[in-house]
């Protein structure tokens, strides 16, 4: 079973999100989070494996709760939930280690597909909106491309081809096929690149291509 938390400061959006979720026969909501705060606490007392959270909230909002449940040991996924209207908030919930986010007003199905997605160890990549969103909120400016560039130059060959593959919003079963390789080649060469950049998931190695203006 994937344990989700789900976070948000409005009850009716909690229980609604909760019904979706356990609609599923291999999802199971182990607790609800009002805020940020609860949401931290909640983590630490119930381990879940992905944590659905709004952006904004009282008290702790969900930018500043990602950063903090991105630095626990094993830390939970984190999938933001946001509208069109706080797009300022996804890169810096990206940043702060979210591994993809969601518009509320997703299907419930593709809510679903989200959650056990991310539980994967995938990123939420796949929605054109996600990469149109990556893209325009990663800062691409001259100084910032090349900087990102150089970063990038660790990277042999095949890992850059890969990591470019991944800020196109590919899984590794689609990277395999574009690149000719094995899911677990894959796997490694995404392990593999992610060590070398000091990355921590596959949306900031997305965003950093995406500054370095090679999408």
């Amino acid at each position: 079973m994937i344990r989700v938390l789900v976070v948000d400061d409005e009850a009716l959006v909690r229980s609604g999100l909760r019904m979706i979720l356990e609609a599923a026969d291999d999802v199971v909501v182990v607790a609800e989070a009002r805020d940020g705060r609860d949401a931290i606490a909640a983590v630490s007392r119930h381990r879940p494996d992905v944590v659905l959270m709004d952006v904004r909230m009282p008290e702790l909002d969900g930018v500043r709760a990602a950063a903090e449940i991105g630095r626990a040991p094993a830390p939970s996924k984190v999938i933001m939930l946001t509208t069109f209207d706080l797009d300022e908030y996804v890169h810096a919930a990206l940043r702060a280690g979210a591994v993809g986010f969601l518009l509320k007003d997703t299907p419930p199905r593709d809510l679903v597909a989200a959650v056990r997605t991310v539980a994967a160890g995938n990123a939420m990549l796949a929605p054109e909106v996600t990469k149109r969103l990556i893209s325009s909120f990663a800062d691409r400016g001259p100084s910032r491309a090349e900087a990102a560039r150089e970063r990038l130059r660790v990277l042999t060959g095949r890992e850059h081809e890969v990591v470019r593959t991944i800020a196109r919003g590919l899984s590794n079963a689609e990277i395999g096929r574009e690149l000719a390789m094995s899911e677990a080649t894959v796997k490694a060469h995404v392990s593999r690149s992610l060590a070398k950049l000091s990355l921590d998931n596959r949306v900031q190695a997305a965003i950093l291509v995406h500054e370095a203006d090679l999408a």
